[in-house]
């Protein structure tokens, strides 16, 4: 087999892989070779796998091939290698949260996405790349070098899923596992022209992950962590949902999803599927700075549903930015006495923004209003999608930035805080709604773009039936980036960081 094949095995999408492998047509082992072998190439350009696992996955794709040659029943998710996010369990595989503090740290059990994952077919190929402890919306952390967007090595991959993000976009497998609290699915894969989906709240069970009480700091956010995947297809994303999602006794918030055919609703995603369905689109939320190459991208996208026979209404939802009470709910939901007790051990290692809201002096007043504000914003959400089957949005405010910055300090001219540009995240995180980034096109400087779907309370199957309407007129999975050690962007940082 010639590189040039070895690689379009590298950007099989999952849907194909395991068709192939079920009709014995490719070797699991063949697959992940090529993959593992793509992975030694590209992965020191972009850091996407903080710990690879080669001779764990080349085991597991040997296990699965002499299955299959026994005559063995192929899963789901048979021979798809996978990616999964450094916040996520791995049994006997190093788990470090992105943080010093956690370096050493093994765990003794697979968290459920990877259980099912794994009982699926699914080939784990070792740990993606993440920000410290999730908390922060771009791809570095203290402890490994940073992940870097496949489509331009000089920028951001966006985060805190950016590994997982960077290796889905470079051919390091069709899916990664990641999480999202605030934009973490969302805004990653906004930047590397992917599709992220924060299923609706409770369908992927979350255990033990940050609600293991055992792991001091590591815990918390359990009202607003969603597990998710990132994919390059949207059919890719339905697959994986149907085996990851539905309730488990170990996660009091995880819901039946009986009422979601998660490939059919892929499947139905026509024009004649959409068809008369009723969107509001926001570009701006009414508060929120937009990049001005970013609202054209959108608009531009926008105007694809109307070709599908949906009705689009520019709309100003009503509710004033959350960001503050966001910011406030996830504080009251961390176990600050541990990421305080790590601090004070490890502070100097720690990434300075988290260790300063860390240590804020956050009043009780400040974490009570939040959850009105979160009240209220669910109530205009409600009020909102009474009328509406999906909200629109732009994902991110801005394109990607240069790696090592938390977030541009100005946007459109308007100085803002460094977290302002994912402002259109917050709604769906506070609400627990589905949510779904997918390619919107590129800027002229030939910049990813993403456009946000936010569905109706437990309306995924609208949300996957739409993008995938979206993506039959818009496709973009063709695309590939060009990764060598020369690839290299050239606009100035500085330039490029006040977007």
């Amino acid at each position: 087999m010639t590189p040039e094949e070895r690689d379009e095995l590298c950007f099989l999408p999952a849907t194909e892989i395991v068709a192939a492998v079920a009709g014995r047509r490719l070797s699991p082992v063949e697959l992940v070779d090529a993959v593992l072998d793509r992975m030694e190439q590209v992965n020191p350009l972009i850091g996407a796998f903080c710990t690879p696992a080669p001779e764990q996955a080349r085991a597991r794709a040997a296990l699965l091939a002499d299955s299959l040659a026994r005559g063995g029943t192929p899963g789901p998710l048979a021979g798809v290698p996978l990616g999964v996010k450094d916040l996520i369990a791995t049994e006997g595989l190093l788990t470090t949260f992105g943080s010093p503090t956690y370096r050493d740290h093994v765990p003794d059990q697979d968290d459920i996405v990877v259980e099912r994952g794994t009982a699926a077919g699914a080939v784990v190929l070792g740990k993606t790349n993440t920000t410290e402890f999730g908390y922060s919306p771009a791809g570095h952390n203290p402890l490994f070098p940073p992940s870097r967007n496949p489509w331009r090595t000089d920028l951001t991959p966006g985060g805190s899923s950016a590994g997982s993000a960077a290796a889905v976009a470079a051919g390091l497998g069709p899916v990664a596992l990641g999480s999202d609290g605030g934009c973490s699915l969302r805004v990653p894969a906004a930047f590397s022209e992917l599709v992220g989906f924060k299923p609706s709240m409770g369908r992927v069970p979350v255990w033990p992950g940050c609600r293991d009480e055992r792991l001091p700091g590591a815990s918390g956010w359990e009202s607003i962590e969603h597990l998710g995947v990132l994919t390059r297809t949207v059919a890719d994303t339905a697959l994986m949902l149907s085996v990851l999602a539905g309730p488990d006794p170990r996660d009091r918030h995880s819901i039946p999803c009986h009422d979601v055919e998660w490939t059919a609703a892929a499947r139905r995603g026509t024009a004649e599927g959409c068809a008369g369905l009723r969107i509001a689109y926001s570009p701006d939320l009414g508060y929120l700075p937009v990049d001005p190459a970013v609202r054209a991208v959108v608009e531009d996208a926008v105007a694809a549903f109307r070709g599908l026979g949906c009705t689009v209404d520019e709309v100003v939802p009503g509710w004033s930015d959350p960001a503050e009470a966001f910011q406030a709910v996830i504080t009251a939901e961390t176990d600050l006495t541990g990421m305080r007790r790590l601090v004070d051990q490890h502070g100097s290692t720690m990434s300075p923004h988290l260790v300063a809201w860390m240590t804020r002096d956050w009043t009780a007043r400040e974490l009570t209003d939040a959850n009105i504000v979160r009240k209220a914003l669910t109530n205009r959400m409600a009020g909102l999608m009474s009328e509406y089957d999906l909200l629109i949005t732009p994902t991110a405010a801005v394109p990607p930035f240069p790696v090592g910055v938390h977030g541009p300090e100005r946007i459109a001219g308007r100085a803002v805080g460094d977290t302002a540009w994912i402002g259109f995240n917050y709604p769906a995180s506070l609400t627990g709604a589905p949510a779904m980034s997918v390619p919107a096109g590129r800027t002229p400087d030939d910049l990813p773009v993403g456009l946000q779907l936010i569905g109706r309370h437990l309306a995924d199957g609208t949300v996957l039936r739409t993008a995938a309407a979206y993506e039959s007129v818009r496709p973009w999975a063709h695309r590939r980036p060009r990764l060598s050690p020369d690839t290299t962007g050239t606009i100035p940082p500085a330039a490029a960081a006040t977007r």
